[in-house]
């Protein structure tokens, strides 16, 4: 990703752009030689000294499309005549763009397929293994840790179905001309619109899309770095909500992001084992969620066919939320490959919040047994009044159980309080709808089916800091 918004990439960009220019209006009967274009097709690559043409270049003119254009003329003095003819410099900064949004998506797609597939097996894993739910940040139903991190899953495959669209609508900008109108190309060509017309579909195949926008301003409509922009931000605050997730489980001590061996966790104090890694998740998904942000004020503070307050912005924004979304899938990826489960003290927790839970069910048993719904919900009212009062005022482990079990009222469910207190009882379908999300035919396997290739030949990503 980093070498994708590099400046050598940016300037090599450009130059490709402009040889696809030259040789289109070549093949559509243009007066351009055949060593104007090898010289061009040479020099693609930028060395050193053509970095130092252009910003001697661009100091000098305060123009950097103009600089780099002397440049590979300098470079390819053949083509020095025809380098840029009849475009204008949104041709190479905004259709270069456009290439750098297509290919940064490319990047990304296969590394949030990784992620999903990871989180998979963790959800498999552990489809069966009962754990609280919370609700309202207290102890609800139970649910299962495989399930939950289903919740996890669900939301990346909305922002992989997101980021998908958001490159199939991509289309190039083209060849348009100043304001968008072609004027200058219909001059070249001499009024031959049918012409004009082939030289854009020649450049937008030669980039490499299927279709380019046919209308324009001197730019492409900031409108798609909005969309683009908001499916990242989409992702940026799924990677919150999941690092938000991770972070609550480890200060419950159930689940923890990997930690290593030699990792220190405070420079104080010796003994924490702080989940580093989810805070990072969650700075850099707030970072991305606002940095998206000023794709949309730019789109909406452009006048007419363009202003250039656009122009600053963009060459720093684009880039960060790429690299600040591309940092988040090594994260993720980092985190899913070495989760850590402590059922024991999923366990423990379960068992201080489940004679709560179970009370509905120890109703219904007796209703079964013939006794009044209500009575035996006011039984229930009371003795699990009196145990709150030993955990909260007291201090004291939650006796509920044992206070049933004194009651000669409940003496007809004796013997089935270990069925009803069952944790396994207690957590729905939540196994089979594990397995039917990420199961063979399911919802994940299917959206994960075109990335099976690069699934399978992945490796852990490794954090350096």
């Amino acid at each position: 990703m980093k070498e994708l918004f590099s400046l050598a990439r940016r300037a090599e960009t450009w130059r490709l752009l402009w040889l696809w220019l030259a040789e289109a209006q070549k093949e559509l009967g243009l007066p351009i030689s055949d060593k104007a274009i090898d010289q061009l097709r040479s020099h693609i690559t930028m060395t050193k000294h053509d970095f130092e043409v252009a910003e001697v270049e661009e100091k000098r003119r305060r123009h950097d499309v103009m600089a780099h254009v002397h440049a590979f003329g300098e470079a390819a003095p053949e083509a020095a005549g025809i380098i840029h003819w009849g475009a204008t410099s949104c041709y190479v900064t905004d259709n270069a763009d456009l290439v750098f949004l297509r290919d940064a998506l490319k990047i990304l797609l296969p590394k949030l397929a990784v992620v999903v597939q990871k989180l998979t097996d963790f959800a498999r894993a552990y489809k069966d293994l009962p754990c609280l739910g919370y609700t309202h940040g207290q102890p609800a139903q139970l649910v299962t840790v495989g399930k939950r991190a289903c919740l996890w899953i669900q939301d990346l495959l909305i922002d992989l179905r997101n980021l998908e669209r958001a490159r199939d609508d991509l289309r190039f900008r083209g060849v348009k001309g100043t304001t968008g109108t072609q004027a200058s190309f219909l001059h070249i060509f001499k009024g031959d619109y049918a012409k004009v017309e082939e030289l854009d579909a020649i450049v937008t195949k030669k980039a490499g899309f299927d279709s380019a926008f046919l209308i324009s301003s001197q730019t492409y409509t900031r409108k798609i770095d909005v969309d683009v922009g908001q499916a990242l931000a989409s992702f940026g605050a799924t990677c919150q909500r999941i690092g938000g997730d991770i972070r609550h489980l480890a200060m419950f001590k159930e689940l923890e992001e990997p930690f290593e061996k030699d990792q220190i966790g405070s420079s104080a104090m010796a003994y924490k084992r702080n989940p580093m890694r989810s805070e990072r998740t969650c700075s850099l998904g707030r970072q991305l969620c606002n940095l998206a942000r000023n794709n949309v004020d730019t789109f909406a503070a452009q006048w007419l066919e363009r202003s250039l307050d656009d122009s600053a912005v963009r060459r720093s924004t684009l880039p960060e939320m790429f690299l600040t979304a591309d940092a988040l899938m090594i994260l993720l990826d980092n985190i899913c490959s070495g989760l850590v489960v402590y059922p024991a003290v999923i366990k423990r927790r379960i068992n201080d919040e489940l004679p709560f839970m179970a009370t509905e069910n120890f109703i219904m048993a007796m209703v079964d047994k013939g006794y009044s719904r209500q009575e035996a919900h006011e039984h229930i009212r009371v003795l699990s009044h009196e145990a709150a009062d030993q955990v909260k005022n007291h201090g004291e482990d939650n006796d509920l159980i044992q206070r049933v079990a004194n009651d000669p009222f409940f003496e007809p469910i004796l013997d089935d309080l270990p069925r009803l207190l069952d944790p396994t009882t207690f957590i729905g379908a939540a196994p089979q709808q594990v397995e039917k999300f990420t199961g063979p035919d399911g919802e994940v396997q299917l959206a994960l089916q075109k990335y099976q290739t690069q699934i399978a030949s992945h490796k852990a990503a490794q954090l350096h800091v």
